[in-house]
């Protein structure tokens, strides 16, 4: 390698090293603010968006707890009304 090009690394790197420094405080200074307030909002949008899978999910479960308690008691009627007439041709 010739001492011009050594020469010219060792003046690059240092130049991209505050380059990359500066093009950081401008995106700490400028730009993190919004950056932070999107993803605050995405991150409310999405706890929502699972919320509603619980809900649904609460739902749900309230459902078949609702339709088991019905066929429990039609179940107990019908073996009410069978102890009630045990000569009845029908049954």
């Amino acid at each position: 390698m010739s001492n011009a090009f050594t020469a010219l690394i060792w003046w690059l790197i240092p130049l991209a090293g505050l380059l990359g420094a500066l093009g950081y405080v401008l995106w700490v200074s400028k730009f993190q603010g919004k950056f932070e307030q999107e993803t605050t909002r995405s991150v409310t949008s999405f706890q929502k968006f699972q919320e509603s899978f619980r809900d649904q999910q609460a739902r749900d479960v309230e459902a078949r707890a609702a339709k088991a308690e019905n066929h429990q008691a039609e179940n107990q009627k019908s073996a009410d009304g069978a102890t009630e007439n045990p000569d009845d041709p029908i049954k």
